[in-house]
């Protein structure tokens, strides 16, 4: 179970206290680097993928807590990332 805080932002946190994982989508690999050195540098586990149909496979693999995601991809854009998450999970993204 995954809770959040508004104090200073928001925070992912398992019940156990621990930041949990997001996956981070995006076609442009300096975007992809920033967002997960500066994630992992506050304590969140950050997995990477470079288009839809990687960030679809990486979410059946390890079913993230938040999804950072591109809307203007190669192969499946966001919308339609969005809506295959949708109809087999309610993750924020």
């Amino acid at each position: 179970m995954v809770e959040s805080s508004r104090c200073g932002g928001t925070a992912l946190r398992n019940l156990s206290g621990e930041k949990g994982t997001i996956l981070v989508v995006d076609d442009e690999a300096s975007i992809r680097r920033i967002l997960q050195t500066r994630l992992e540098m506050i304590g969140y586990s950050v997995v990477t993928a470079s288009d839809g149909e990687e960030a679809l496979s990486a979410f059946r693999l390890l079913t993230p807590d938040l999804i950072v995601l591109d809307v203007i991809m190669p192969k499946l854009d966001g919308y339609g990332v969005c809506q295959e998450l949708r109809k087999q999970s309610d993750v924020q993204s």
